[in-house]
């Protein structure tokens, strides 16, 4: 009997632990990964604490996954994939296919989306079983540690910038610098936006610079910071990679004519906007998710043309519990990544 080992958590806010089990074989549709590495991302605590109905323990999560395809479930090689293949999968882990945003074409957003972690065990193993649907093919000049932080926090960045109102030019601000934040900027930069990184403490200027931000804003400096972007000319847009209701809704203000905030980082409470800031100067404020499997192809494809990569420190899956403790304390450098050895 052949076996793999699992990091995984036994009950909510437990410990992680290396678990042997059977090795699984895919179903239908579906394609057995080995894992060579899988990113820590902020958004696994939804898991591990069960903050999202349904989660079921043992739970292994893991949705920043890279490897390589070894066993094939049938009907996958019909659509054009084969044992050996480079792939990544991220927060889209697949789709139902038959539920209404799906009909209309609009997968990231499916009813019943299949998230590592949450509809399977994630990436946090020595293999993984997923959807044929979920898979993007990893450039050959990507590594695989670079590639599975890309899977969630390269798409979620990359493709929110480029599905905003900002056009080559325009005044973008991201907040915060930390996973997503610090591929934002680089993402901006490459996409022809003038750039203003916001973060706080004046320490953080200098990585706002190495990262290629044409401006810094550090919120604790005493100047408010939709001040300080009007000074710049109001920003088209403002990602806010930052998981802090009170920083995000701290930017509107300072969003110009039109602008737009793009919500990516999650924090349980409210934000404190009023209708007149929105509706006097005709902002928006939306919601982004990750993005389809084909986004994440198209994000490390952008990557690589432009040399962009995440800042990680890998670690092996004997020190899982302790990546995510890092992570979750705000230590992460900035994407922790797991691989096998």
């Amino acid at each position: 009997m052949s076996t793999y080992r699992v990091a995984q958590v036994a009950a909510a806010s437990g410990p992680f632990e290396i678990v042997e089990r059977e090795l699984p074989q895919p179903g239908p549709g579906h394609v057995r990964v080995a894992v060579d590495a899988c990113g820590v991302c902020h958004s696994d605590s939804f898991f591990v604490d069960a903050g999202l109905p349904g989660v079921r323990f043992p739970v292994v999560p893991g949705h920043e996954i890279a490897g390589r395809i070894e066993v094939l479930g049938e009907y996958t090689q019909e659509k054009g994939w084969q044992v050996g293949d480079r792939v990544a999968v991220g927060w889209f882990g697949g789709s139902c296919g038959h539920c209404t945003p799906c009909r209309q074409g609009d997968f990231m957003v499916c009813d019943n989306l299949k998230v590592p972690g949450w509809a399977y065990d994630g990436g946090f193993a020595d293999a993984v079983v997923v959807p044929a649907d979920a898979l993007a093919r990893i450039p050959d000049s990507l590594s695989a540690t670079d590639a599975g932080p890309m899977a969630c926090a390269g798409v979620t960045t990359f493709e929110g910038l480029r599905r905003s109102s900002a056009l080559p030019g325009d005044l973008v601000a991201v907040l915060g610098l930390g996973g997503l934040g610090h591929l934002a900027v680089k993402y901006a930069v490459a996409m022809g936006f003038e750039t203003v990184a916001i973060a706080r403490g004046a320490e953080k200027a200098d990585l706002a610079k190495q990262l290629g931000a044409h401006h810094y804003v550090d919120s604790t400096a005493g100047t408010a910071v939709a001040d300080a972007l009007l000074s710049l000319g109001g920003a088209k847009v403002v990602m806010a990679t930052a998981s802090n209701s009170d920083a995000i809704a701290a930017t509107v203000d300072g969003l110009s004519h039109r602008g737009e905030l793009v919500v990516v980082g999650v924090d349980t409470e409210p934000l404190a906007i009023s209708p007149a800031q929105l509706i006097l100067r005709g902002r928006v404020v939306r919601g982004h998710p990750a993005g389809t499997a084909q986004a994440v192809q198209d994000t490390m494809a952008f990557s690589a043309l432009h040399g962009i990569r995440p800042t990680i420190e890998v670690v092996p899956l004997s020190q899982t519990g302790e990546a995510y403790q890092k992570m979750m304390a705000g230590g992460a450098r900035f994407r922790m990544v797991i691989t096998p050895h």
